[in-house]
């Protein structure tokens, strides 16, 4: 494949002509004569002065800090001059408190500098470090080839993490793999798509897309928090006593019921979303990303129903859902869950991969991420899979949602020896919206006329509403306060 250059990617992604150098006459270590027309060849066939180019531009009118390696110098090898102009770009952006634009094209370390070269990876970690401490957005694209000291520093510590179609990304070059080890990688372990299938990336995006994601991600991370602060009328309590819980668990069974993708469809203005661990690992069933709905942005990790039709929700779906906390807590963002699961996988497969911890983690990193957080009940709300979702500063609920510790059949089958009492469990387990707010788990119950499959869109924009308004509220609070009436509320539950 033809190699994008650097001002390449600069100039689909800026603003035009808005682009201003911050690049110096590069300090070189004098490294002898050979080393020295190595690099004069190198400047002359790239024609620019380094492995790295690091400025600032606009992107849509707003102001950004950008670094973009190339490859055409020495294979886009950095060396310590290169690794001084990476780090003094992100600490002037963070001085300035500018989000990062990183576009790296590289070979790894420059071998010709040896170790002194390969520990400068060191102080671009803090760099990078110090960054994303401030709160600044960090976005990066892997272009082909990305592999070595740069994937294993600035290539991997983005927020958001895409990467050119076809791009060969990995640790170990391929050659260096064969020479060491008398063998080539397996194909495809080290193309982009692979690794965004396996949750190393976020996804695989074509330079004439890479503009608008950007925007688009910028917009939700640095966008104003204006949330409504106006909730809705909620059901009558009367009528939702009246009404069996088992009509409840049928209604959110329902193939056509809206889930998570819906409520993204239908009410929000901006959703990227991010795939897996960043570490290898993905599982679908939890969709995890950065959204921006009407007045407000946040990070929404919420389990999807469509997906669970064909898995259970296993523990790696919960690793993802931690990722999205930490997110949170780094950005500033409020985090949005959703929860609507049939049940946690029950296999050996998610007892090797530790279920209950994932729970447990989820649990313990809800009630205690300093942001503020709004739990939604869409639908089925089953086991440990479902509270693990739910921890919150304000929780609220679908009129037919519900949470139960296991499924009305599986508890019917644990007391009565059969599934056959389902109803008569769902209702004596307490399990209904109404009951929820009786005991103080819900805050507010959205309703449905009579059912959100009959009205999926307005019923879709009233949960955003409600969601909305809850934010606007614990958006007004002092942390501590909010924080103190978190634990408050569990603590006093029971």
């Amino acid at each position: 494949m033809t190699r994008l250059r650097a001002r390449q990617v600069l100039e689909a992604v800026l603003d035009e002509g808005s682009f201003t150098s911050w690049d110096t006459e590069p300090q070189q270590p004098d490294l002898g004569a050979e080393y020295t027309e190595q690099l004069a060849r190198a400047r002359e066939r790239s024609g620019v002065d380094e492995a790295v180019l690091t400025g600032e531009g606009r992107l849509d009118g707003r102001r950004v800090a950008v670094v973009a390696g190339e490859f055409a110098f020495l294979a886009g090898s950095v060396g310590s001059a290169a690794s001084e102009r990476v780090t003094r770009a992100f600490e002037r952006a963070t001085a300035e408190g500018l989000p990062m634009l990183a576009s790296p094209s590289s070979g790894g370390t420059r071998m010709q500098e040896g170790t002194p070269a390969f520990v400068q990876m060191v102080k671009i970690g803090q760099a990078v470090a110090a960054h994303r401490r401030a709160g600044l957005p960090y976005l990066v694209y892997l272009r082909d080839p990305t592999t070595g000291g740069v994937l294993a520093s600035w290539g991997s510590l983005g927020h958001l993490s895409i990467a050119e179609p076809g791009a060969l990304i990995g640790f170990l070059g391929p050659r260096v793999r064969e020479v060491i080890r008398g063998e080539p990688f397996p194909e495809g372990v080290q193309v982009a798509e692979n690794l965004a299938h396996r949750g190393v990336i976020d996804g695989v995006v074509p330079l004439e897309q890479l503009r608008p994601v950007a925007i688009d991600a910028l917009r939700v991370l640095l966008s104003p928090q204006e949330p409504h602060g106006r909730h809705g009328t909620e059901p009558d309590t009367a009528v939702l006593q009246a009404r069996d819980a088992w009509s409840s668990v049928e209604a959110t069974r329902r193939p056509d019921r809206p889930g998570l993708r819906e409520l993204l469809r239908l009410g929000a203005e901006t959703f990227i979303p991010l795939r897996g661990t960043g570490s290898g690992e993905s599982d679908l069933t939890v969709i995890m990303g950065m959204a921006r709905f009407p007045g407000f942005s946040c990070v929404l990790v919420g389990q999807d129903r469509k997906a669970q039709q064909h898995a259970y929700l296993g523990p790696g779906a919960l690793r993802v859902a931690q990722r999205g906390f930490a997110l949170a807590e780094e950005l500033d963002l409020p985090v949005v869950t959703v929860v609507d699961t049939p049940g946690a996988e029950l296999s050996t497969e998610a007892e090797h991969g530790g279920m209950g911890g994932e729970i447990a983690r989820c649990l313990a990193a809800l009630a205690t991420v300093p942001v503020p957080v709004v739990s939604v009940i869409l639908g089925e709300g089953t086991g440990g899979g479902a509270l693990a979702l739910m921890p919150a500063d304000r929780t609220v609920c679908a009129e037919h949602g519900w949470v139960a510790p296991l499924p009305p059949e599986g508890a019917s089958a644990i007391v009565h020896r059969t599934g056959e009492r389902a109803p008569q469990m769902a209702q004596l387990h307490r399990i209904r919206s109404v009951d929820l707010r009786a005991s103080g788990v819900v805050d507010e119950i959205v309703p449905e006329h009579p059912d959100a499959s009959r009205e999926p869109a307005e019923f879709c924009r009233r949960v955003v509403a409600s969601t909305g308004a809850h934010l606007a509220e614990l958006l007004a609070m002092p942390r501590e306060e909010r924080l103190r009436a978190r634990h408050e509320r569990y603590r006093s539950m029971g």
